[in-house]
């Protein structure tokens, strides 16, 4: 199954750009009216032209980005002389809030200066205004003038509420000029002497570059296949002297898929693909997963998943049987899950699970958590829980999969530095602003399954048309106007534990408050899903986001959403 990353809770800035470059000649142009066939303007982003006009950006529920930029380079100073250039520039526009209250308006945008080849950061949506994110904000390497347009009176950190308005620019006129004095030719000699000893310089450094990339790169890649090959070996050293999972020949796997053949198929991710396979001679049924050959990620997810997994021994846990990594294939082998996973029921066309089987469900989710987080000699931050990694066995008992993501630490420590991994929407909203995981964001991801598996809708789908309201907010609002059980799956038929289902609704809004200090513990969690303490009292209207400044962090993969396709259809019949 695939996953769907981006970033969350900033929405809607624009930006207008003006690309700059240290030369020696004067510009002037004059745009009363856009025309789309123009030549003369660089469209990047959401911006698109149209006649008369140009719209910055898309409405829709994710941060937004869009810019505008004339494409010949503009000189602001001349080199040899240090003389700076003037310059004058008018712009029309139009913002529309679209009817919305000052509160509720997005980030605005802005007109800025920028060195040629300035792209657009990832992640620089809201109060970055498309120009910075967590890793740049700070840099001394931002040479940067802007004049913000700005809608919305931000704190150091953008609302992190869906908000959105629509930007367009009308006209735009700028006009420059640069005064140079002439030299002798004399000096006209010198400085083409030191042009041509610039460019012989420039020429080497250029070759020791690219060599020293190439020579890079070869002796990352030698790194990383030496650490893969101890990795390797230490999975069959350690593990074939055990008692549990087992190493099988890849040929073993091939007559138990029948090749690997499409008729037994389950399922397929960005990292490879799931197939049903069955041994004669133990008469057992299985799941083998096939990571893709030359995926990288993924023999990184499979080294982790068989490091982890195959430590780890709870009843609400899938059981890996087996591993094989024979001639460069990567396999795992599990047990067979008749019914597949939760989501092909709650969104599938699968029958629909009654309440009690669903409560269950719930309730073994969270022991499984509780196993992870507090029962084993390490705690286990699995970083993907989401209700396609949630797998049931023949009589609906759960059982969490895909550990491929998954990450050990001390139980005393805290939140674990990890870079950003996951699926949009079970990812909480710490985790996305600092990449750090912790036993507080898998509880939220927890609280969305919850959410889920009350209402019988996904977190990412939109609750009505054109609504920008997720399912966290929307079942909020209706406990916050006392019609929480409005918002119940209506395939239930109104066969419920009403006690049960408020319970369960109210825990998995509990376990997703946007502060992580206030979530509960999975502990408290269970203790609230068993009716052994009361139901918490939770603020009628959503929290709005709290962080803590020195929470930042810049680490390789916060400026990026990894998107890590994680496939656990371990046991869906096809």
């Amino acid at each position: 199954m695939a996953n769907h990353s981006c970033c969350l809770w900033s929405f809607l800035p624009f930006v207008s750009f003006l690309f700059l470059f240290p030369c020696v000649n004067s510009v002037h142009f004059k745009i009363p009216r856009f025309n789309p066939e123009a030549t003369s303007i660089l469209y990047e982003g959401d911006a698109r032209p149209f006649v008369g006009y140009v719209e910055f950006n898309d409405i829709s529920y994710l941060c937004r980005v869009g810019r505008v930029s004339y494409s010949r380079d503009v000189p602001i100073w001349d080199s040899r002389t240090n003389q700076v250039a003037d310059f004058t520039t008018r712009f029309s526009f139009n913002i529309d809030t679209h009817g919305k209250t000052l509160s509720d308006y997005a980030a605005g945008l802005a007109f800025f200066l920028a060195p040629v080849g300035f792209e657009i950061p990832p992640n620089s949506a809201g109060g970055f205004l498309g120009l910075f994110n967590t890793t740049t904000s700070d840099s001394s390497r931002n040479q940067i003038v802007l004049v913000e347009f700005d809608t919305y009176s931000n704190s150091e950190w953008d609302p992190p509420v869906q908000k959105s308005e629509r930007h367009r620019l009308l006209s735009w006129e700028f006009s420059s000029s640069l005064e140079i004095k002439t030299t002798d030719e004399g000096k006209k000699r010198k400085r083409n002497k030191m042009i041509v000893v610039l460019v012989v310089l420039l020429s080497i450094l250029m070759i020791v570059v690219t060599i020293s990339f190439v020579f890079f790169r070869r002796w990352k890649k030698m790194k990383e296949e030496r650490e893969e090959r101890v990795n390797l070996t230490s999975i069959n050293d350690d593990l074939e002297r055990g008692a549990g999972p087992r190493r099988f020949s890849y040929n073993d796997l091939v007559v138990a898929t029948n090749n690997f053949s499409n008729q037994r198929k389950l399922g397929e991710g960005g990292f490879g693909a799931v197939f049903k396979g069955y041994f004669n001679d133990s008469d057992t049924t299985v799941a083998v997963k096939k990571i893709a050959r030359g995926s990288r990620q993924g023999r990184k997810e499979y080294i982790t998943e068989i490091k982890i997994i195959s430590r780890l021994r709870h009843r609400n846990l899938v059981q890996l049987l087996g591993w094989c990594h024979d001639g460069g294939e990567f396999l795992l082998v599990y047990d067979f899950m008749p019914n597949g996973s939760l989501d092909s029921h709650l969104f599938g066309k699968k029958t629909p699970i009654n309440w009690p089987c669903r409560y269950k469900i719930a309730r073994g989710l969270a022991s499984a958590l509780l196993y992870l987080h507090e029962e084993w000699e390490q705690c286990v931050v699995h970083r993907d829980i989401k209700s396609s990694n949630v797998m049931l066995d023949s009589s609906f008992n759960v059982k969490l999969g895909d550990f491929g993501l998954a990450r050990l630490m001390d139980h005393e420590l805290g939140p674990l530095t990890t870079g950003l991994a996951g699926t949009l929407g079970y990812m909480a909203p710490e985790y996305i602003r600092t990449g750090r995981a912790s036993k507080a964001s898998d509880v939220y991801s927890f609280g969305i399954v919850a959410l889920e598996i009350a209402t019988g809708r996904r977190s990412v789908d939109p609750i009505e048309e054109n609504s920008q309201i997720g399912l966290v907010e929307w079942v909020w609002h209706l406990y916050g106007t006392g019609n929480l059980l409005s918002v119940v799956d209506e395939r239930l038929h109104a066969e419920f534990d009403e006690e049960q289902i408020e319970c369960l609704m109210i825990v998995g809004l509990w376990c997703a408050h946007p502060d992580s200090s206030l979530r509960p513990s999975i502990r408290q969690a269970i203790q609230v899903l068993d009716f052994d303490v009361a139901l918490p009292n939770l603020p009628l209207e959503m929290p709005v986001p709290t962080y803590q400044y020195h929470q930042r962090i810049a680490t390789r993969t916060s400026s990026t959403i990894e998107t890590l396709v994680t496939d656990s259809n371990l046991g869906i019949e096809p």
